[in-house]
């Protein structure tokens, strides 16, 4: 017949180790643990085997405190290269736009039949309503 484990004799994860190093870190910051006594227990903590093993280094310390708010995430940087980018499609949109147009017209009036299909319109509307949209959504309103 086995007899039941008792929880101080249960063996010691690497996570419980490492909550008892922040425990005794925060000890040590409040002074209630010199550096070499800090340093002593740290090396006792990766010893430890079990549960009742790392009770034993923080017996004689204050309960623990919360632990410390989470730091704010850092800032987020905006990147200048994105209206330029817009500046440089847009651009190219409109060159294209007038090209396409400009071929267009040519062909039209040399052909004489009256104007041809605007098939320009097939290039230019669908490019710029595309532009017309990602400027819409990147607009800062400045």
């Amino acid at each position: 017949m086995t007899h039941p484990v008792r929880p101080e004799d249960v063996r010691a994860s690497d996570a419980e180790r490492e909550l008892v190093q922040l425990w005794l870190r925060r000890a040590h910051a409040d002074g209630s643990l010199d550096l070499a006594e800090f340093d002593a227990r740290v090396v006792r903590s990766w010893q430890a085997k079990t549960r009742g093993d790392l009770a034993l280094l923080v017996a004689d310390l204050p309960v623990s405190p919360a632990p410390p708010p989470a730091p704010p995430p850092p800032p987020v940087k905006a990147r200048g290269g994105g209206r330029k980018a817009l500046r440089v499609l847009t651009t190219i949109w409109l060159a294209v736009s007038a090209f396409n147009f400009a071929l267009w017209l040519l062909v039209s009036l040399l052909v004489g039949d009256g104007f041809a299909h605007p098939w320009f319109l097939w290039i230019a509307v669908p490019a710029g309503a595309v532009l017309g949209v990602v400027r819409l959504m990147t607009d800062d309103h400045r």
